[in-house]
C-alpha cells in the first residue's frame, strides 16, 4: 500500500521527501501513520529497485532539496499494479482507497473499468461482520444497537459505493 501510494504520488509530480509524507499522511496516515523510519526504507528499496530517481534541486528559500521522481520503470510497475492488483487491493477498504487514488494513470478506459468490476462484483456478494452460523446477518436482526450501528453504516457506505460504481462504469464504457 505504502509503495503503491509513493509510486502514485511521484507519477503526478517530482516531490521532496516531506512533501511526499505530508500527501501520505492525508490519504493514509489515519489508518496508519506514517513514520519516517517506514518511508524513507521503502524509497531507498524503491530507488534501488530503479522505479525512483533522486536528483538535487535549488531549494526556494533555503539549502538545495533532494527531489524525488519517478523513472519509467516505475511509470510501467504503477500501471502494472493498477491494472492487476491483488485480490486484497480489491477487498480491503484502506488499500481499495489507495488504489482508486491513482487509477486515473491507467490511460485505457477498459483496463480502469476492469478495475473497478472487480470491486463491483466484491460488493454484491452477500456479506456481513456478523453471522448466525453460515448465514450474514443484517442490522435489523440484531439487537445490539452497536453492532446494529455498524450494519447501517456499513450498508449506507456500501450503497452509496455501488451507485458510484454503477455511474462510473456506464461512463467509462461509454469511452469504449
Amino acid at each position: 500500500m505504502l509503495e503503491l501510494a509513493i509510486l502514485g504520488f511521484l507519477c503526478d509530480t517530482p516531490l521532496h521527501g516531506y512533501e511526499l509524507r505530508k500527501r501520505l499522511t492525508a490519504l493514509i496516515g489515519h489508518v496508519r501513520p506514517v513514520p519516517e523510519s517506514t518511508l524513507y526504507p521503502a524509497i531507498k528499496r524503491l530507488e534501488k529497485a530503479g522505479l525512483l530517481a533522486r536528483e538535487t534541486r535549488p531549494g526556494a528559500t533555503a539549502a538545495p532539496r533532494q527531489v524525488l521522481t519517478l523513472t519509467g520503470a516505475g511509470r510501467t510497475v504503477l500501471r502494472d499494479r493498477l491494472a492487476s492488483p491483488e485480490r486484497a487491493d480489491i477487498t480491503d477498504e484502506n488499500r481499495w482507497f489507495v488504489l482508486l487514488a491513482f487509477l486515473r494513470h491507467l490511460p485505457e478506459p477498459s483496463a480502469q473499468a476492469e478495475v473497478l468490476r472487480r470491486r463491483l462484483v466484491f460488493l454484491e456478494e452477500p456479506a456481513s461482520f456478523f453471522y448466525d452460523g453460515d448465514r450474514p446477518l443484517r442490522a435489523e436482526e440484531l439487537e445490539d444497537p452497536f453492532r446494529r450501528g455498524v450494519l447501517t453504516i456499513a450498508r449506507a457506505t456500501g450503497e452509496a459505493e455501488l451507485r458510484w460504481l454503477r455511474t462510473t462504469l456506464e461512463s467509462l464504457d461509454g469511452h469504449l
